[in-house]
Order: structure tokens, then C-alpha cells, then sequence
């Protein structure tokens, strides 16, 4: 099976996943990604964006998608809604840091940043980083700061996706799709610079970051890859589709847009 993992980088712009139409390609998204089309496999990691999707019905079986991939959520562990309720009850969060579902069901996913103590956690990482833009800092960190309240239907097509933990959406879906594909090709994903500006197709929509806002160091993120490649990757070949990164493994190789879409594209 091969498969083709999608980031969200702007140098995919060029490219839906409802373009690829081969039997024997598997395809892999990132969180937003499914606004613009469907794909087998779904992976978001960050709160917001898991209850975005759950509330658009991309989950369940339903006309408005008629075609439905599984979704692979980070730390998502269904309880009673009866804890949610419970959870309201101890503490005082004010309610705009308390984000709930459309849908009220009698079981749930609750998740979040405690905002109480965000403030102490910007100060720390203010006086820890005195040399970045404080602006940029504090609006990075206060991202999805709250409680989030996904009520659950009992047959969506939600997977925990329990390994790799604190990873990237994307580095979490290559992860997932190197234990089934042999040959991954891997589409826009970009390097990231503090220096530049934020790499996003999806920058300045909804539960994401403004498009004026600065790059992410770039370490932990090629650091999550090059560990994929080593350790994770085993006998699977990887193509690095019309990318700038570098990687030294054996198993990486980098192919043009002409010859991914010539060996993926074409054949149906």
C-alpha cells in the first residue's frame, strides 16, 4: 500500500486531496484540510480544531459527506458527560474560556489549558526567552487556553491516536501512515522560520493563528521527522515531494511535482 501524507505548507496550494483517485494510494490530512476535501485519514492534535471537525459531521455517516475517512484525535478519552457538568462545578472559568459542541449526547471528550495559570506560564517564558517578539509570544501561548467540551455520537469514526505523544498533527499522521504503507509521498511540508512569516495555507481562519503572526522554531519539528526516518520509518521508502528540507537517510528521497503527479496522479 502506498500512501500520501498531506501538510498544510503553502507549497501544497497547488494540490486537493480529492485529486488523488488511485486504489492503492492511501491518503493522510491535518487538521483543516478536510474544508477543502476528503481524505482516508484525518489527524488534528490540537483541541479546537478536533471540535471543529466533530461539529462539521466530517465524523459521522451523513449526506454532506458522503464519502467518510476515519479521524485519528490526540488524547482523546470518551467519559460521561456527567463529568463535564462535575468539572464546571469545581472550578471558576469564566465562560468565554469554555468551548462546548453543538450537539449535547450523554458522553463526551474533555480537554484543555488551564487559563489560570497561562498568565504565570507567559512570565516564565517571557523572562526564559527575553530575545523573541513578546506580542508574538503571548498570542502563541494563548491559544487555545480553555475547556473544551466535544460531545460524542457512539458511531462516529474517531481513533485515539494514543502514539506519538506530543507531536505535530502532521509528524503524528506520517507516524500512523508508516505502520500500514511501504512508500509514502509526502506533500507540503514546509520549513518553518521565527523570521519569517507563519507557513499556513489556512493562516487567519478560524482556530488558527493570524496570517501576520511569526514562524515556529523549526528543531522540534524536523527533530519529529528525522526520528521518524531512523527509528519509526523501518523498511518504508519515503518521498519528499518538491521540498526544500534535508535529510541524510537512505530512505528519503526527494522527487519533483511533475514525477509525483506522473507516479500518483496519473495512474488510476
Amino acid at each position: 500500500m502506498r500512501a500520501v501524507v498531506i501538510g498544510n505548507g503553502e507549497s501544497r496550494a497547488w494540490f486537493k486531496p480529492n485529486q488523488v483517485k488511485a486504489n492503492d494510494v492511501m491518503t493522510w490530512g491535518c487538521n483543516a484540510i478536510y474544508r477543502d476535501g476528503y481524505v482516508d485519514h484525518l489527524v488534528a492534535v490540537d483541541y479546537a480544531m478536533q471540535q471543529e471537525i466533530y461539529d462539521s459531521g466530517y465524523c459521522l455517516e451523513q449526506p454532506e459527506w458522503p464519502e467518510q475517512g476515519i479521524c485519528h484525535f490526540a488524547n482523546w478519552k470518551i467519559v460521561p458527560s456527567e463529568a463535564a457538568d462535575m468539572m464546571l462545578l469545581g472550578y471558576n472559568i469564566p465562560e468565554e474560556f469554555i468551548h462546548k459542541s453543538k450537539k449535547v449526547t450523554n458522553k463526551c471528550v474533555i480537554s484543555g489549558k488551564d487559563p489560570t495559570a497561562l498568565q504565570e506560564k507567559i512570565d516564565t517564558a517571557i523572562q526564559m526567552n527575553p530575545h523573541l517578539d513578546m506580542k508574538d509570544l503571548k498570542l502563541k501561548m494563548e491559544k487555545d487556553v480553555g475547556l473544551w467540551i466535544t460531545y460524542v455520537c457512539e458511531d462516529d469514526m474517531v481513533i485515539s491516536a494514543d502514539s506519538p505523544t506530543g507531536w505535530s498533527a502532521g509528524n503524528t499522521a506520517l507516524y500512523l501512515a508508516s505502520q500500514v504503507s511501504e512508500v509514502i509521498y509526502i506533500i507540503g511540508f514546509d520549513l518553518s522560520s521565527y523570521d519569517a512569516p507563519l507557513n499556513n495555507i489556512y493562516k487567519g481562519t478560524k482556530n488558527y493563528l493570524p496570517s501576520d503572526t511569526r514562524g515556529f522554531n523549526p528543531v522540534n519539528w524536523h527533530n519529529q521527522m528525522r526520528t521518524m526516518f531512523r527509528v519509526e520509518g523501518g523498511d518504508t521508502q519515503y518521498y519528499l515531494v518538491d521540498s526544500t528540507l534535508e535529510f541524510e537517510e537512505d530512505n528519503v528521497t526527494h522527487i519533483t511535482k511533475n514525477e509525483f503527479c506522473k507516479e500518483v496522479l496519473d495512474k488510476t
